[in-house]
């Protein structure tokens, strides 16, 4: 426990000791999307019955859990590999359980501390409730485990940091960013409405966004369950490369 608890606080320490970098240019970036799309179409769009700029934030804010919590921990590792320091945390008594947990826990943090931020920042916008915070809050788990396991694969495939720029730029941003967070997929054609669908993220998205307003595309008990299908199969996977020590010990 005491080798968990060191490596998680080192992992923490590591992200908020920048926090301005990780945690301020996020909440401000959300900020933007906010000014934007709400000047633009507040005033002639509503979604559900609800004022589009309301409709907007969830999805701001989950889309900053998912990309934050990718980048604690596929940021970490990669660094770790390159600069060399990685085979210190290897070569301590830590068992890949701990190593795993601890990653998974502070890609996790950051995500939930910068999507708090996001909503704290936006909390000024009238519309917004907080129908079932429950739902809230595993979706912010579920998406944070997934996305920082996601994460922990991509650091152990990346061997330079322009791979690392690949992966996220052509898998995880599409995945975010096409996932109903600027829109309702129901307001697409039926082709794109399939697609849509067929990206796990649009669950994370719909579930999360139902927390706050009870209403959403698609069940929530459907989006949990798939949520928590790809969560649970990503961190198999994940932590099985962990125990093979993929692209770590070579």
């Amino acid at each position: 426990m005491t080798e968990f608890l060191t490596l998680l606080r080192k992992e923490l320490w590591r992200f908020w000791k920048v926090g301005f970098q990780t945690v301020c240019a996020p909440v401000l970036t959300a900020l933007l999307y906010l000014m934007i799309f709400s000047q633009v179409l507040d005033n002639h769009v509503q979604v559900h019955g609800v004022r589009y700029t309301a409709f907007l934030i969830p999805g701001l804010v989950m889309m900053s859990v998912l990309q934050n919590a990718f980048a604690n921990s596929s940021s970490s590792l990669i660094q770790s590999k390159i600069t060399g320091n990685l085979v210190f945390v290897l070569l301590t008594p830590i068992s890949n359980l701990q190593f795993f947990a601890a990653y998974l826990l502070a890609a996790t943090i950051r995500g939930a501390v910068v999507g708090a931020g996001v909503l704290l920042a936006t909390c000024w916008v009238g519309g917004l409730t907080l129908a079932e915070p429950v739902w809230v809050l595993l979706f912010t788990l579920l998406g944070g485990a997934l996305m920082g396991s996601l994460g922990l694969i991509a650091g152990m495939w990346a061997e330079k940091f322009d791979q690392m720029a690949a992966f996220q730029n052509f898998l995880i941003l599409p995945l975010t960013m096409l996932s109903g967070v600027f829109y309702s997929v129901q307001s697409l054609p039926e082709f794109w409405q399939t697609v849509s669908r067929v990206n796990p993220v649009f669950y994370l998205i719909d579930g999360f966004r139902f927390g706050f307003f009870a209403v959403s595309d698609a069940s929530p008990w459907l989006s949990l369950g798939v949520a928590s299908a790809f969560t649970v199969a990503i961190g198999l996977l994940s932590f099985s490369l962990l125990v093979r020590g993929y692209k770590l010990r070579t």
